[in-house]
């Protein structure tokens, strides 16, 4: 049953409409001033509130602005008996849904009524396919099948709407920023900007200025003022890279601004109010830092509200065959050739790779790759010499005496490693995966593609 609210000081008008509303099926709400209205709007679901303008202490127009400020606020429709086009062109830019004057006819208000709730409706749907699209592109960049990637992309999308600072952890290339992107595209902020700032990049005498901003002549050569990156960031996003390397000093004015939401620009007497969403990320263990003196443990525990922790590739080598998809496209199409293919070999290479420069080492490597391909083909040789780097001599003629292919020996060696590390936790998966430094869910995996199971 839709719902509707009757907002009027007077007890005989909001119980004539009332029944009106009430014999045409409607639930209906009353309130009997300004402040109420708006605590069951907060409360309920209405779509539409029929408003008298002329109420003591909080007016019709007060009502108005506050219902502005509302996620999802509903249709408004004016009831007055002073009718002016003055009032009526106010009650509009308000966000009236229309204007009308007492008195008035009863079908005229039922159409009112019913066109109103229609538009709420559609203003509903919108929303919500807004907000599936935004879901489904903030993630689009960031590729991943992997069980350890779809609790990144569960959590993304579960901290996105709120207003909470979030820490990313991971280390160095496993994609940091591109997660803070995600999370500010699926946010309410996503119409603001997103402003990144790699903290280790700018000397610390520089940083206060480039994060806060400074008026003209806070030193020698600030010859004009500048805005810092709060200020633009306002109303959107402001991504901390590298979070640890922030002098204590610049720590300490960071947690002001996250505390007060306010700040001061380097040499400036006046406060600056902003609207900013924090998210910092660190490729370096916090806590350890905190306990070495080398970060405060107040900025720790501010930053530290939500952690969002970036598994390496290593850990998720099923999805190194869809990030080189990805990223053969990617150079492929930037440098207007055809689309290439692995043959086996390059696949075997790729999948043997330990991977300590994560994401960021894989598209490089198919990067060079793609640039340096004579054909459509990539071959293994075409690899950064890391990868393809061949064991001694000795033991690469030992390793060939019984002519066991690469795959089938590489198969070999992890699961003789796998068993290993079970026989020597007693056959906890949890304490294996640690000592193996993968994730249980990786080992659960490998266990099932390895037919590994425990004697019995």
């Amino acid at each position: 049953m839709e719902k509707v609210l009757i907002v009027d000081d007077e007890d005989v008008v909001r119980d004539v409409l009332a029944t009106l509303l009430k014999e045409e099926n409607y639930c209906v709400g009353l309130a009997e001033n300004g402040a109420r209205a708006l605590e069951m709007v907060r409360e309920g679901d209405y779509g539409v509130v029929l408003l008298d303008l002329m109420m003591p202490e909080m007016d019709g127009f007060q009502v108005l602005e506050a219902f502005r400020k509302l996620e999802g606020a509903p249709e408004t429709i004016v009831i007055t008996a002073y009718g002016t086009i003055e009032k009526a062109v106010q009650a509009t830019k308000l966000g009236a849904f229309h204007f009308i004057t007492k008195p008035f006819k009863n079908d005229e208000l039922l159409l009112l009524v019913k066109t109103a709730l229609e538009q709420h409706r559609l203003r509903a749907e919108n929303a919500r396919l807004r907000a599936s699209l935004s879901e489904r592109r903030s993630c689009r960049n960031i590729i991943g099948k992997s069980a350890a990637m779809q609790q990144v992309f569960d959590l993304i999308h579960r901290v996105a709407p709120g207003r909470s600072t979030i820490l990313i952890q991971g280390e160095s290339g496993t994609g940091k920023e591109l997660v803070a992107k995600a999370i500010h595209a699926a946010s309410p902020r996503a119409g603001a900007q997103f402003v990144a700032i790699n903290c280790s990049n700018i000397p610390s005498d520089l940083l206060e200025s480039e994060i806060f901003g400074h008026v003209r002549g806070a030193y020698t050569g600030a010859t004009n003022t500048k805005k810092g990156l709060f200020e633009v960031a306002d109303g959107g996003t402001l991504f901390l890279d590298e979070v640890t390397s922030i002098s204590l000093e610049m720590q300490a004015k960071l947690l002001r601004v996250i505390q007060e939401r306010e700040f001061r620009r380097l040499g400036g007497l006046e406060n600056i109010k902003v609207d900013v969403r924090i998210i910092a990320a660190t490729n370096t263990d916090l806590q350890a830092a905190v306990a070495r003196g080398a970060f405060r443990d107040d900025l720790y525990y501010r930053l530290n509200v939500i952690v969002v922790k970036l598994p390496p590739l290593r850990e998720r080598t099923e999805d190194v065959p869809l990030l080189t998809e990805h990223f053969i496209q990617k150079y492929c199409g930037e440098n207007g050739r055809d689309l290439c293919t692995l043959d086996p070999g390059a696949i075997r290479v790729l999948m043997d790779h330990s991977w300590p420069g994560n994401v960021r080492e894989l598209e490089n490597a198919i990067e060079r790759a793609v640039v340096l391909c004579p054909g459509k083909v990539i071959t293994a040789d075409l690899f950064p010499k890391n990868l393809t780097t061949l064991p001694p001599a000795s033991a690469a003629g030992e390793a060939f005496a019984d002519s066991i292919p690469l795959r089938d020996r590489v198969g070999r060696f992890e699961k003789d490693l796998i068993v290993a590390a079970l026989e020597k936790t007693d056959w906890n998966q949890k304490k294996a995966a640690a000592l193996l430094h993968v994730n249980p869910t990786t080992l659960s995996e490998k266990l099932k593609r390895l037919g590994i199971r425990p004697a019995r």
